[in-house]
């Protein structure tokens, strides 16, 4: 029989290949299994029982997570989860293989309490995509690339990947997400200014959209082949123009996919919708923007409803 650590790396090349998953989760899954198997100093799927995955899970959920060492800070419930559904995953594979483990059903993830959106209000929003007020290319590239996210609701990742033969004739725009699934989203004219402005400044030869900037080589006019503008970069971009703007409240670009949503609701759009517009394979992950709809409900109750 096949050790762990094998099927493991059987595992891996089965969700990348047959199910189409992004090296970014195949990596991840990899890290969270690779943890397990270490925990457990066992080679052999037969010994993965009930009382294996208690133990890890007791082990997971003391470990720090190396941000606040004086408030001896340990991994959320919702870090510990992803660990959990690697492992399932890797279960199903298993049991699908007729090798003799634990039924994945016998893993059930940790409860955490009801999702709190990092939301910025509208005003806030504005300052937000004012920020950069320059002609020089960085600030055009995050100009577009604020009034982009805000626009499309696109994943950081999703951004990233976007080349810069982008069609800005059409207001809309095919990307492809998670497990490869295509899905239209639409451009605002609004970003569809920014993204010219931004592109016509560039002088380089990139496929990219997105890409990082040398000051002194744009600054000379240096045409060079930049790469494509990576996730932390972004998520660095988005920072420092919420600190730019005045803003006390943390702000990524998940921030921006958040009001994206929150938006289309709170102005009459359906959930059905705003699932396809985010590309979420299951409506229940849309769900955690109900409160938005909660929200004018007890409006409408408030104006409405007899005292």
């Amino acid at each position: 029989m096949a050790s762990l650590k094998q099927l493991k790396r059987q595992f891996l090349e089965y969700i990348e290949i047959e199910k189409g998953r992004s090296l970014k989760t195949v990596e991840n899954y990899d890290h969270y299994l690779t943890r397990f198997l270490d925990f457990s100093k066992n080679d052999n799927p037969s010994v993965i029982t009930d009382s294996s995955v208690r133990e890890f899970r007791l082990w997971l959920n003391r470990q720090p997570t190396g941000h606040d060492k004086k408030n001896n800070e340990t991994l959320s419930r919702k870090t510990q989860n992803y660990y959990l559904i690697a492992l399932r995953a890797f279960l199903k594979y298993l049991a699908r293989q007729e090798i003799k483990t634990l039924p994945a059903e016998r893993i059930e993830l940790a409860k955490i309490s009801g999702h709190s959106l990092d939301l910025i209000t509208r005003e806030e929003l504005q300052k937000l995509l004012d920020s950069p007020k320059s002609s020089d290319l960085k600030d055009l590239r995050d100009k577009a690339i604020l009034e982009l996210l805000f626009s499309t609701g696109l994943r950081v990742s999703e951004l990233c990947a976007l080349k810069s033969d982008i069609n800005l004739n059409s207001d809309e725009l095919s990307v492809r997400g998670k497990g490869g699934k295509v899905r239209v989203v639409f451009l605002s004219d609004q970003a569809k200014k920014c993204i010219r402005e931004y592109l016509k400044a560039r002088k380089d030869i990139s496929d990219a959209l997105f890409v990082p900037v040398d000051a002194k080589n744009f600054r000379e006019n240096t045409a060079r082949n930049f790469g494509f503008l990576d996730r932390r970069s972004v998520e660095r971009i988005v920072k420092q123009h919420a600190i730019k703007a005045g803003l006390s409240k943390k702000v990524t670009p998940h921030t921006m996919r958040h009001l994206f949503a929150t938006d289309l609701l709170s102005n009459g759009a359906d959930l059905r919708s705003v699932q396809a517009l985010l590309g979420h394979s299951s409506i229940i992950t849309t769900q955690i923007y109900t409160h938005v709809t909660d929200k004018h409900l007890r409006d409408i109750h408030k104006k409405f409803h007899n005292k």
